[in-house]
């Protein structure tokens, strides 16, 4: 077992994507963060006990009735009526793997210090990381502007003995859980519900995912385009570096060394071409792919920062005697960017989709729909539909959340970032554009065989005898979704490792 100690210091995005994949990998407060939280609470258990004016949030009401003042009895109760009262999501389950990223980065933005949270409260979020009593979240609900507010209430409705979890392979209710886990509830102190509940961890925990699996895909899409346009008999020159050090963009020069790399060595690259320019979505995947890199790149620094900031409502800064009400919960730099992320993503699949397309136009000695006896038989006529759709879907979903907003709390939150819907949005992009990858793979390594007895360069010829051992070569016409399932399954599970570049 190995243990990952909340620290204030910075927390890496790739860091999040190791300790949620290991399930060997626990959670603990370091002690500069105990010390830190402890120090926080102390100061607001003092300042509440000289009050004699209203501060949101603590003593007052939420929303448009921040100008309820509550009697100090009440404050624990106003805590707990917050979470129940904000638990209003609904559609899909957020899947585990998500809910345990936003227990994780709730943890992190608890423990700087700013947030007036009992150090016990962030320990029995950590017993529920660390036991794996996960709370049932729905991807419905939030606006991105309080925080996340429905999102996190449904997190720690287990808390205060409320709401449901998965544990041990069931949903039950979050008492049974808790019992079976051996955890213990809690009773909320001041300003607990608010600073549980206030926070941008619904859009950074499914925004990281999203991030973790778009890096993936841009490295396979590098990985099958060179494969295609192997197949495709294409060019190489457009790859060569100086025709991208004259235009200076990182991205495309990164996938036109990609591109060189994955061909190396290869005969078919170095035979003789009859054409002197390849189509588009071949020539100027450096400048297509390379684009989705950028802004790839961007997006990874934005939710890098955002999960190591505080995102809760009102800031508490000891150290200076003040307690702020602002908004940091607002998540519109996560909405504007998840936006941009899903535009780029979208547009892997677009112009992949292309290059499956040309490749059954029976051009270049490849057989019409990459199969023998076209007319017989249809090939690979209908994968091309089937990703041709879900391009048409991307696009439709390509419509950017950020540029929306509803008005909420009877006019006291005027303007909302609709960052949750931005980043729910993005994942089904993202999961979209896998599949299309997934065909567009099935297609060129179909076309390869007929490049036969040329072998393609070193790497992509392992891509391609590992991919042949899931997905066959076809003969005649035959069922093709299983095959098209196979192909999703083989690049999400491929081990990228040998085959990682820019």
């Amino acid at each position: 077992m190995e243990i990952h100690y909340i620290v204030p210091e910075h927390l890496s995005i790739e860091r999040v994507g190791e300790i949620i994949s290991d399930p060997s990998i626990e959670l603990a407060l370091s002690e500069e963060s105990i010390r830190l939280v402890n120090k926080c609470r102390e100061y607001l258990d003092k300042k509440i006990a000289s009050l004699d004016t209203p501060i949101y949030g603590i003593n007052t009401g939420f929303g448009s009735l921040y100008n309820k003042s509550i009697d100090e009895a009440d404050l624990g109760k106003l805590q707990e009526n917050l979470v129940k009262s904000h638990s209003c999501g609904t559609g899909n389950t957020l899947s585990n793997k998500m809910v345990k990223t936003m227990l994780l980065l709730k943890i992190k933005g608890l423990s700087f210090g700013y947030s007036g949270v009992q150090v016990s409260t962030i320990n029995r979020l950590i017993e529920m990381y660390n036991k794996e009593v996960i709370p049932i979240i729905y991807e419905q609900g939030s606006l991105g502007a309080s925080g996340d507010l429905s999102p996190l209430a449904h997190l720690s409705l287990p808390l205060i003995g409320e709401g449901e979890v998965w544990y041990k392979g069931r949903v039950m209710p979050s008492k049974e859980g808790f019992a079976l886990a051996e955890i213990e509830t809690i009773s909320l102190k001041s300003k607990e519900g608010l600073a549980l509940l206030n926070g941008t961890q619904f859009m950074s925990a499914v925004g990281v995912n999203n991030i973790l699996r778009s890096e993936r895909l841009l490295l396979l899409a590098d990985l099958i385009g060179a494969l295609s346009l192997e197949a495709y008999d294409g060019r190489i020159e457009p790859f060569y570096d100086s025709v991208h050090l004259v235009r200076k963009h990182q991205g495309q020069l990164n996938t036109a060394q990609n591109i060189r790399y994955y061909c190396e060595d290869s005969e078919i690259i170095r035979q003789p071409k009859v054409h002197v320019q390849d189509p588009y979505s071949f020539r100027c995947m450096p400048q297509v792919h390379g684009a989705s890199r950028d802004a790839f790149n961007f997006v990874y620094g934005v939710y890098e920062r955002e999960m190591n900031s505080v995102t809760d409502n009102p800031t508490i800064f000891p150290d200076e005697d003040l307690i702020i009400s602002a908004g940091n919960f607002h998540g519109q730099p996560l909405a504007l960017s998840m936006d941009q992320l899903a535009i780029a993503m979208a547009e892997i699949g677009n112009i992949s989709e292309r290059r499956t397309y040309k490749l059954l136009g029976g051009l270049r000695d490849l057989p019409a729909f990459l199969v023998k006896n076209p007319g017989l038989n249809s090939g690979f006529m209908i994968p091309q539909y089937t990703a041709a759709s879900i391009v048409s879907i991307n696009k439709q979903l390509c419509s950017p959340s950020s540029v929306d907003s509803i008005t909420s709390s009877n006019g006291q939150e005027d303007h909302v970032s609709m960052g949750a819907n931005s980043v729910v949005k993005a994942k089904t992009i993202i999961e979209n554009v896998e599949r299309i990858l997934a065909i567009e793979l099935m297609n060129a390594a179909q076309a390869l065989e007929f490049r036969r007895p040329m072998k393609s360069s070193g790497i992509l010829e392992d891509l391609f005898t590992k991919f042949r051992k899931e997905v066959p070569f076809v003969e005649e016409d035959i069922v093709l979704y299983p095959l098209i399932e196979n192909s999703i399954q083989f690049i999400r599970n491929l081990d990228l490792t040998p085959y990682g570049r820019n």
